[in-house]
């Protein structure tokens, strides 16, 4: 583990959330997906602080060790990109590079569209930007069927307790079960199975992920108990609200310098055609240094390939200096 990372805590509109940071120099956000923490960007942090950059990591609104607010409605993206303006001036700095993968990757780009003042560039892992359509929820529903994960989160509880149940195991699955296996294809749970049925625990973790890796995200999950995942799933169920709430902003571009980073075995490969992604590209991010897609890679971005993205992020730091 790199011990030169420092942890504390901030107050940022209403929520205690937990940072990881390294180094000094022009402000590096880092946020994680689902379900991951700062943890995710373990790999990063010594090399991007070595060239010169302040390298945050929050636990993001819900997760791990920040707090967990009750309210489904406290999850929406606005709240989210709230956050992220508040932590940039609470660390006392006026503008950030702003990296997210998986759900953080929306929250990043929805920053940098809603507060180009704030942002210096951008970089997106996984998820593309995208703007607000017609029902995403029934969209989902339609093309993937009432087991696609999506849909299985909106269920009040259901998944929050079997993700809960035993947190190891949750994340042996889902890090190292949904892994690449040629085409990539949609997380859908057959109908009478539960979620964690539709991922078998594998016989043996992948070269990027390993036991220690495992026990220390659920030991900052323990910290929330029966609702160590719960924070994570609310992210879900504001889906359908949060298109509303982007309504006013559909097909806004992002002005700021832009990054995309993806693996070709990438399950949102499967939800997001790769056509429908380069017209995204070419329409919301007219400032787009490159296109990153990284072969016989899956959806843990930076976790699988920390090489491969490292050397991307650089690259796209050093044109914004």
């Amino acid at each position: 583990m790199n011990d030169a990372i420092k942890h504390s805590h901030v107050e940022v509109n209403g929520v205690r959330l937990h940072l990881a940071e390294q180094g000094e120099g022009p402000l590096v956000l880092l946020l994680h997906g689902f379900p991951e923490s700062w943890y995710s960007w373990r790999h990063q942090f010594a090399p991007l602080a070595e060239a010169g950059y302040r390298v945050v990591a929050p636990d993001q609104r819900g997760y791990a060790r920040s707090s967990q607010p009750e309210d489904v409605d406290a999850y929406t993206l606005l709240h989210l990109v709230g956050d992220v303006t508040a932590l940039i001036g609470a660390l006392g700095e006026e503008r950030a590079v702003v990296v997210g993968h998986d759900w953080g990757a929306p929250v990043a780009w929805a920053t940098a569209a809603l507060r180009p003042d704030l942002v210096r560039g951008v970089a997106g892992l996984s998820v593309p930007p995208v703007t607000a359509g017609p029902g995403p929820l029934a969209a989902a529903r339609e093309n993937f069927g009432e087991g696609f994960y999506q849909i299985y989160f909106q269920q009040p509880g259901r998944a929050d307790a079997e993700l809960a149940a035993d947190l190891r195991s949750s994340f042996r699955r889902i890090l190292g079960g949904i892994s690449p296996e040629g085409k990539p294809r949609p997380w859908v749970v057959p109908d009478g199975q539960g979620l964690l049925d539709s991922v078998p625990e594998p016989e043996r973790l992948p070269d990027w992920l390993t036991e220690a890796d495992i026990e220390a995200f659920a030991a900052d999950y323990a910290l929330h108990g029966e609702h160590a995942f719960t924070g994570g799933l609310n992210w879900y169920r504001n889906i359908d609200r949060n298109n509303e709430l982007m309504a006013a902003f559909a097909g806004r571009r992002i002005e700021a310098p832009a990054l995309y980073v993806a693996g070709e075995q990438d399950l949102v490969n499967a939800m997001i055609a790769p056509e429908v992604v380069t017209y995204l590209l070419e329409h919301l991010t007219p400032r787009l240094h490159r296109h990153v897609r990284l072969p016989d890679t899956g959806h843990w971005t930076q976790q699988e390939r920390p090489a491969e993205v490292t050397e991307a992020l650089l690259d796209f730091l050093k044109t914004l200096d």
